[in-house]
């Protein structure tokens, strides 16, 4: 019995040419990002620096004409960017400066023998270059053990938050956070609290909090808050209590009130759907109703972090079938676009009814497709958190 065999034509070796090299060099520097995405991530990081930069341009006294104006902002941005630095890398940017603008010079030798002479011609512009080059060097070498610190602390601020959503029967929630910087200041949490002998099966707290300041010190008093908070809920503490006793360690870590937090806390008894909740400050959340009603939840208090003895008051609502709860923070509503113009809370109703048959999931994704579309190339001032539960 004979079988026939096919021979399979080989795969072409890979090219090495000059114009394959130059394409592996290219997908190198760029990551296989296309000429837009440069160009939409460009835009984003000059917008960003140039907000860093020129924060301090509103204290200026400006002048009256424009050309004077203009070299005034000159100024003040020159002295911006310089102040960044260090003492020594400011000196060694200002020589470059230097001798970049510095003519190119020349100098000859007396004629030798031949009687011909030799001319040596220096360029100052290669040494200024050189000295920048140099500052640029010292500079990316800080970023990277800086970038390195701060994936370090993401990752440690990434198993402070909770994981996959808590999987509650009639129930289901979503949420989803993306900071500004490497690190944020915004917290969510969803944790089961014991029960006592008139409620065996325990109730389950919704957190979502907002540190003010963003980056490395909102994060770690946003760990604080966490430390704080997954402590004193696993006592039998009513809500007010509960918010009371966050209250007065976020007052002694909070530098005299500078450093405090906005939150919301909600405890849900699932299988009634009444809902105990307390807001600090933080933005109301929206309570939509099957109906298609909008509720604000503002019962509460100031945020945690300024009065030791300030006092909290509980407010009390129910979750029936088709309702939901939106908690969101500031970063969403004040999304701003290339206008300055917020995304503001009309637009969040907006969606919510949109989307209110479907899913959490549905609606987080939604919501982020659609702060991505309205801000487009403007840099994300602040963090953006929400946390969505749906009755069913």
């Amino acid at each position: 019995m004979w079988a026939r065999m096919t021979t399979l034509p080989q795969a072409a070796p890979p090219r090495t040419g000059p114009k394959s090299g130059i394409k592996n060099f290219w997908h190198r520097v760029s990551e296989g990002l296309a000429m837009n995405q440069l160009w939409s991530q460009f835009v984003k990081d000059a917008r960003s620096s140039y907000r860093l930069y020129s924060a301090g341009f509103d204290d200026l006294q400006l002048e009256r004409s424009r050309i004077r104006r203009g070299r005034q902002k000159a100024k003040a941005l020159f002295w911006a960017i310089l102040e960044k630095l260090t003492p020594a890398r400011r000196v060694l940017v200002l020589l470059g400066l230097i001798l970049l603008f510095l003519p190119s010079g020349a100098y000859s030798d007396a004629a030798n023998r031949a009687g011909h002479v030799d001319i040596q011609i220096f360029d100052m512009h290669v040494w200024g270059g050189m000295l920048l080059f140099i500052v640029l060097l010292l500079e990316l070498a800080d970023r990277v053990v800086m970038k390195r610190d701060l994936e370090i602390a993401k990752d440690i601020q990434t198993w402070l938050l909770p994981g996959a959503p808590l999987q509650l029967p009639g129930y289901k929630i979503a949420y989803a956070t993306r900071p500004a910087n490497t690190v944020a200041g915004d917290y969510y949490d969803v944790i089961l609290r014991p029960g006592n002998s008139s409620d065996r099966e325990g109730r389950v707290l919704f957190v979502v909090a907002d540190v003010a300041g963003k980056s490395i010190p909102a994060a770690m008093l946003m760990a604080t808050f966490q430390a704080s908070l997954r402590t004193l809920s696993t006592s039998g503490v009513a809500l007010p209590e509960l918010v009371d006793g966050i209250n007065r360690y976020a007052c002694s870590n909070s530098q005299g009130g500078v450093r405090f937090t906005t939150a919301f806390f909600a405890e849900l008894d699932p299988k009634t759907g009444d809902l105990l909740y307390l807001n600090a400050g933080h933005n109301a959340p929206i309570l939509r109703r099957k109906s298609g009603a909008a509720e604000h939840l503002e019962a509460g208090g100031i945020p945690v972090g300024i009065f030791a003895e300030s006092p909290y008051r509980s407010g009390k609502t129910r979750l029936e079938n088709g309702d939901w709860l939106v908690i969101f923070t500031d970063g969403v509503i004040e999304a701003v676009n290339e206008k300055d113009e917020e995304y503001g809370e009309a637009a969040l109703i907006r969606l919510v009814d949109r989307v209110a048959e479907g899913t959490p999931d549905e609606m987080v994704r939604s919501l982020l497709a659609e702060l991505d579309g309205y801000v487009g190339n403007t840099p994300q001032h602040d963090d953006i958190t929400c946390l969505l539960l749906k009755r069913i």
